[in-house]
Order: C-alpha cells, then structure tokens, then sequence
C-alpha cells in the first residue's frame, strides 16, 4: 500500500500547498480552472492517480462554497434556470463515459482545445460572440457538447464559461452558477473515485489537507472579484479560458 506522504518530501508538500493556494485564488478570482492548475502541478511531483487523487476534495468542498456563496435559494433558482444545461449535460456525460475505450480522447480534446482557444481569442480581440437571449436550443446543444467532453477528458468547464460569457451572465450569477454545475460534477467525480480505489486511506490525507490552501485561495481571490468591475471580469475571465484551451491542446498533443 502507498504512503503518499512517504514519496513527498517537505519541499514537495509546501510546492503542493502553493499550488492549491494559486488554484483556489484564480478560482476565487474567475470561478473555475482549480482542478486544471492542481492536476497540470500535481502531476510533475506525485503519480498521475495520486495528483487525481489530491484535486478531488479540494475541488468539491470549493465547489460547494461557490455554488452557496449567495444562499441556497440562490443555487436553488439558478438549478431551475439553467434546467435544461444541467440535464442535457448530465445525460450525454453519462453516456459519453461509457465509450471512453471507444472513441479516441485526444480527438475531443482537440475539438474543445480549437472551440475555446478560438472563442477566448476572438473575444479578446474585441470581437464578441454575444447572444442576445437565452435559447432552449443552444442552452440543451452546448450542454450536450460540454457533457459529452466531460464525459470523455473530465472537462466540462471550458464551454460551460464559453456559453455564460456570451450571455453576458452578470459576475455574481456567473460565478454561482459555475459553482452549481460544477459541485454537481464533483460529487459524481468523488463518488466515482471512490469506487475506483483513487481515493482511498492512503491518498485521501493529502486531498483533505489541500483543501485548507484551496479554501485560502479561493476566499482571497472572491476579494479581488468583489471589487472589479464587470469588463475587467469578463477579460480576466476570458484569460483564463484562452489558458485553459491551450493546456487541452497541450493534453491532446503531448498525452
């Protein structure tokens, strides 16, 4: 049996807790790519199961702040907002899970690698891709292509932040909203990690002890966001993502 803290030596755990500090604080900041920053660190100091294995309560337990930071009536009305996402989402990520042996990973990373990079670089450009109204029909399209790459590469927060900025969804529903979608996924994550043996009595101390710097994180990064505005948001936002779809290129191409 593995001792993760026989194979981290103290500059590895200190290296480990800044990294969920930084994760927690961008997090905090955009409300998403904590689990992108912990697993792309991670994984240079610790096995691939093991860096899995660290990101996946940090990654619940901030979800869960997110999503309640404004009250459970709030999360409440943004679940029956964003319904018909949630379940389209859910359903193909479901079943895109099944055909993860079958169809080949780095081709669904590539398509969602060119989809954002290009959005964010657009966007960034001055170029905006805005819609005007909320639409049952791309809601329930984007929901599926966010489910089925979720399904397949564990990322669904690209195209989900994607769709909210072209909506021009204000920050504090933005923010809350992304914490719903995604504490939901976490929890199928945590429970399904569980029963792979991810994580387990000799992994689980160090993902509970990340959560502190996560937490840290992420309440200093909601400062910063408390007092920007909603364009400085939106670009920071946007950054963020042009970041997060070059790494799934960088994953499609380099594995």
């Amino acid at each position: 049996m593995l001792d993760v803290f026989s194979i981290l030596s103290p500059l590895d755990l200190t290296l480990a807790f800044a990294v969920a500090l930084l994760a927690g604080t961008v997090k905090g900041l955009v409300g998403f790519a904590l689990p992108m920053i912990l697993i792309s660190f991670l994984s240079l100091i610790l096995p691939p199961d093991v860096a899995l294995a660290g990101l996946i309560l940090p990654t619940l337990v901030t979800n869960g702040i997110q999503a309640l930071r404004q009250g459970v009536a709030a999360a409440v009305q943004s679940v029956r907002r964003f319904r018909v996402f949630l379940l389209v989402g859910a359903a193909c990520l479901l079943a895109s899970a099944q055909l993860v042996t079958r169809i080949p990973r780095d081709a669904f990373l590539t398509v969602l690698g060119v989809t954002v990079v290009g959005f964010a670089l657009l966007q960034l450009s001055g170029l905006r891709f805005h819609l005007p109204r909320r639409s049952a029909r791309i809601e329930a399209g984007v929901g599926a292509f966010a489910g089925l790459i979720g399904g397949m590469s564990g990322v669904w927060g690209p195209p989900t932040v994607a769709y909210l900025t072209a909506l021009d969804t204000p920050k504090a529903e933005q923010m809350r909203v992304q914490g719903v979608i995604y504490g939901l996924g976490s929890v199928l994550l945590a429970g399904a990690h569980l029963g792979s043996g991810v994580l387990r009595a000799e992994t689980a101390p160090l993902s509970a002890l990340l959560v502190v710097p996560a937490v840290a994180g992420m309440w200093l990064g909601g400062f910063w966001q408390d007092r920007i505005d909603q364009g400085t948001f939106r670009k920071a936002t946007l950054a963020v993502l042009l970041v997060a779809g070059l790494n799934l290129l960088r994953r499609a191409v380099l594995g």
